[in-house]
């Protein structure tokens, strides 16, 4: 039999389920205990495959349009949010429905909205067609909110008044990109008003952190999350620009290319915020099966937040 080659894994902590994508996770599981299945759930609750079939599984029915759900069974938003449109029209329609919006992104709704109150127009740094992006527009009315993707868009966005401004954030941004368009938009628009605190939320921020620690002590990186999950790109490129030479996104184990790992003596681990766990210890196991293994944590934060879940899943039928 032949000899395994030694091999350190850094685990990254935090890493994993934030406690937005937990309590929405459970928001699914108790309305299905609840009302039975199936229950409807407008665009994927969060961005993971495994989650996101999991709970078809068990009676969830994915659609990406309210049009798509029956008037008679419980629907849930996903959360990543929603514009003000699809709950009004789920009361018109006297559904049943239940937000699973993370609290992070509701706080980021509220404030756009009180900075409207107050006649300013909204500028949002995020990405185009991202769910959570378009749930803070959709917050505003048509034209009140102007997106900004990069430092470059700050140059050319249209704005009514530039003494009447504030910006919001979409939550999963990288940390450092996002601070450079920050202070793009300060320097063009002196006046404009920011967030009381960051809008990009406390699991986004620590995540990249844990992997800027890790950073120097690996030959390459392994992020474990969906290609749809806006927080698990970002830590690829956190990763790379921390100076790792080798970072890739996987789905799940089967997704490693064990050929670009050859030869590394350290690879780094960490999931985003969407991936359980159980797919963390799958990746550990497939380097067991062909390494040494030594697994060592790089803790840089201890999480503790919790979200209740929304009251008419904790009352009785």
């Amino acid at each position: 039999m032949t000899e395994h080659q030694p091999l350190t894994l850094y685990l990254a902590a935090p890493r994993g389920f934030c406690a937005g994508v937990d309590r929405a996770v459970k928001i699914v599981e108790m309305a299905l205990e609840k009302w039975g299945p199936p229950v409807y759930v407008r665009h994927e609750i969060v961005h993971n495959r495994y989650v996101v079939d999991g709970l078809r599984e068990m009676g969830a029915v994915f659609v990406e349009d309210l049009a798509d759900c029956p008037g008679d069974r419980p629907v849930i938003f996903s959360a990543h949010g929603v514009p003000k449109a699809v709950p009004a029209e789920a009361a018109r329609r006297e559904m049943v429905y239940v937000d699973a919006t993370c609290p992070l992104v509701s706080k980021v709704h509220i404030e756009a909205e009180r900075h409207h109150a107050n006649g300013l127009q909204m500028i949002m740094i995020g990405h185009a067609g991202h769910p959570e992006t378009e749930g803070t527009m959709g917050q505003l009315p048509e034209g009140e909110v102007l997106l900004v993707e990069t430092v470059e868009d700050v140059a050319h966005v249209a704005v009514r008044d530039p003494e009447r401004l504030a910006f919001v954030t979409q939550t999963t941004l990288s940390v450092d990109d996002t601070a450079e368009i920050v202070a793009a938009l300060q320097a063009r628009f002196p006046k404009i008003v920011g967030p009381h605190k960051e809008d990009i939320c406390y699991a986004t921020t620590n995540r990249q952190e844990a992997v800027k620690a890790m950073a120097p002590k690996i030959d390459a990186m392994l992020v474990i999350g969906a290609p749809n999950s806006s927080n698990s790109k970002r830590l690829v490129e956190v990763g790379r620009r921390a100076g790792c030479g080798y970072a890739q996104l996987v789905q799940r184990a089967t997704d490693i290319d064990w050929r670009a790992l050859e030869g590394a003596k350290a690879v780094g681990i960490t999931a985003g915020a969407s991936a359980p766990e159980v797919l963390v210890d799958e990746v550990i196991d497939a380097f067991r099966d062909r390494y040494d293994v030594t697994v060592e944590r790089v803790e840089t934060a201890v999480e503790r937040v919790e979200f209740k879940v929304p009251r008419v899943l904790r009352e009785p039928v």
